[in-house]
């Protein structure tokens, strides 16, 4: 290492100390200790346009301990991305381009959000198995216009989570060869040694997932680049660099330990590290030498990687227009013009995760980048792309990932798939399984990204597996999640109309919650529908001056159908209302909602789920039928009978709540 990479190692651990302790706040040990790493990865390995920080071709780095996050901005601002040096002074502060942890979308350069630790690692896998399928899917052989790889940084904190068990597994399992992850070793977390809790060999932990694995030195940057390359050369395993690191590098009382990890290393603390390095002691000083160096070694070199891809692409659309079409499409976002023109139509009676397979897989005939799979439950789920192979080491062709029992980690993966561009994903579960992948659901719902969820197995009509499998607060959960659309149709033709709003919606994921049993078709038309579901709520049947408002979604729409005739019967007129999605009907106009839901109407709320958030529907005079404890075992029939999700029972809490309205006015 010469004189000049020194001094800007040092230079990304001094704007790292300074930026931290302006702010007051942060964790300046992980970027002091992986100085050396983040300079090698970024001036010498790394295949990036600062210039254009969207350019498809780049390699993409995470750092999956966004905690870090100092050492990222500063490699940003060093390498010329769109982050001023005020950028930097601002780190932590309102409104900067410098949060505390990572964000996609607000960052130029930033691939994902990361912070919860693990999931920057699962999602790279997703992103490198997106670069595998794609490459197979529009490379040929004099044309590689896909081809680049997938960095990932990690630390201790993220290999003890369990999702890095799962995403790791079966990043090993498909051979991702293109996947590279430096693990900064530095054995200090935040109550101190590793010691305390992470003592199993990492090393044979991953080998025995199927990875290839170095350890080395993580300040030498001869190793370091050697590292790298030696990664680079193996196609056929993802590769875990072991790096061995020091917390808080170079400070003279603070290096090695836990306190460097989360708070800032104090003003004298800094100013002897500074000297202790041999660099200014000035604040947020850059030598121009080093603003040079990554000019010619980042920005000037990258754009000329830009160029050539750029031409070879202009070759490739003269050479192969078919392909050329297709690759922009996809990467674009473009969807085909007649995607929903060839929808199935339904007139029995159907199971809505049965719906959803059918139009899953008529979708899949229209848009070539749906792709995903199931947590080893696609037979159930319904989510099997049919006449398509599944995506393995080998055949990364294929359209159906078989995630294996890994929920959490399949969240992760499929936000990768999309942040990598290219791809359109979905993944399936039953809904009782939702609680595995919150925190990866969370993150997409975040960044506002496009991912589809199907949970299957909707409510405690699950029946004979019992309250272990019976979902009756994951609605609630998920509903909880602000930019998460959840819609929960009530019938195959719902189903249809949930999922075109699945695929039109760009910013933000979707969950399709879905019934195990047969449930009636309504007596609509499909346009009604898709109108209907498209604004979350409308009048499924109505009754001239109705005296009472039933709101349902899923199956108990069908049960309030059937209340309505009790009720009519007894002289009462009822008004239905199907509200698949809270989320789209809060989206439409106060007019349109009060149109639907007129506050001069009791109304009663009915699901096979918590009452929590029902109360702004129903309002006073109102009630909710609803789940307030776990289900049991027994025939699905049996148990919602049982719960008093039965026709009898709704029209009786109907009739009683109009005779407290009348005692009451």
């Amino acid at each position: 290492m010469n004189s000049k990479e020194q001094v800007a190692i040092n230079t990304i651990r001094a704007l790292s100390m300074d930026a931290i302790q302006a702010a007051n706040s942060g964790h300046p040990g992980a970027p002091m200790g992986l100085a050396s790493a983040g300079f090698v990865l970024f001036t010498k390995i790394l295949k990036h346009s600062p210039k254009d920080p969207k350019w498809f071709n780049r390699d993409r780095f995470i750092l999956s301990g966004g905690h870090a996050s100092m050492l990222l901005y500063s490699l940003l601002h060093l390498s010329g991305y769109d982050l001023s040096m005020e950028d930097i002074k601002n780190f932590r502060q309102w409104g900067s381009k410098t949060p505390g942890h990572p964000e996609y979308g607000h960052t130029p350069g930033v691939e994902t959000t990361t912070g919860p630790l693990g999931q920057g690692f699962a999602t790279a896998v997703g992103m490198a198995m997106a670069e595998r399928h794609l490459a197979a899917r529009f490379n040929c052989p004099d044309f590689s216009i896909v081809d680049h790889y997938t960095y990932v940084f990690c630390g201790d904190g993220d290999l003890m989570e369990g999702i890095s068990h799962e995403a790791g597994s079966l990043a090993g399992h498909l051979g991702l060869g293109r996947l590279i992850c430096l693990y900064d070793s530095n054995r200090i977390s935040i109550e101190g040694s590793t010691d305390l809790t992470f003592t199993e060999d990492v090393q044979k932990r991953f080998e025995a997932y199927g990875w290839d694995v170095y350890e080395i030195d993580g300040n030498d940057t001869d190793h370091l680049e050697k590292a790298f390359l030696d990664a680079k050369a193996k196609t056929d395993k993802p590769t875990l660099i072991i790096a061995r690191t020091q917390i808080a590098y170079g400070s003279p009382n603070k290096q090695g330990s836990a306190s460097a990890h989360g708070a800032p290393l104090g003003e004298e603390e800094i100013l002897l590290t500074k000297k202790a390095l041999g660099i200014s002691t000035e604040m947020f000083f850059v030598p121009e030498e080093v603003y040079q160096l990554f000019k010619i070694e980042v920005a000037e070199k990258g754009a000329e990687a830009q160029k050539e891809w750029e031409a070879l692409v202009k070759t490739y659309a003269d050479k192969e227009p078919t392909l050329w079409q297709a690759f922009k499409n996809a990467i674009e976002g473009v969807l085909p013009a007649d995607w929903a023109e060839e929808m199935p139509s339904f007139t029995e009676s159907i199971a809505t995760r049965s719906a959803s397979g059918k139009v899953l897989n008529m979708l899949a005939k229209k848009i070539p980048e749906l792709m995903g799979g199931s947590a080893d439950l696609a037979p159930s789920n319904n989510s099997a792309i049919e006449k398509e192979t599944g995506f393995q080491k080998g055949n990364y062709i294929g359209r159906n990932i078989h995630f294996g029992v890994r929920e959490l980690g399949m969240g992760a993966i499929a936000s990768g798939l999309t942040l990598h561009g290219g791809i359109l994903p979905y993944c399936a579960t039953f809904l009782a399984f939702a609680d595995y992948m919150k925190p990866s659901i969370r993150l997409a719902a975040l960044m506002g990204i496009q991912v589809v969820y199907i949970f299957t197995h909707d409510s405690i009509a699950v029946g004979e597996d019992g309250p272990t499998h019976q979902p009756v607060e994951q609605l609630a959960m998920l509903r909880a999640i602000p930019n998460l659309i959840v819609i929960r149709p009530a019938d195959a033709k719902e189903t249809v109309s949930a999922w075109k709003q699945a695929i039109l919606h760009k910013n933000g994921p979707v969950a399709l919650i879905l019934s195990r049993q047969n449930l009636p078709i309504l007596n609509l038309d499909q346009t009604e529908i898709d109108a209907g579901v498209a604004q979350g709520a409308y009048v499924v049947s109505e009754n001239e001056n109705a005296e009472v408002i039933l709101i349902a979604t899923g199956s108990e729409v069908s049960v309030c159908l059937g209340a309505q005739k009790i009720l009519a019967e007894k002289g009462i007129n009822a008004r239905i209302v199907s509200m698949p999605s809270w989320e789209l009907f809060e989206a439409t106009s106060p007019k349109a909602q009060e149109k639907i839901l007129p506050k001069s109407s009791p109304r009663i709320s009915v699901e096979a789920g918590l009452p929590v958030g029902w109360e702004r529907y129903t309002s006073e005079p109102g009630a909710s039928i609803a789940m307030t404890h776990f289900g049991a075992c027994g025939p699905g029939n049996r148990v919602m009978a049982e719960m008093g999700f039965t026709e009898a029972a709704i029209a009786s809490k109907a009739l009683t709540l109009l005779r407290k309205k009348r005692k009451q006015g």
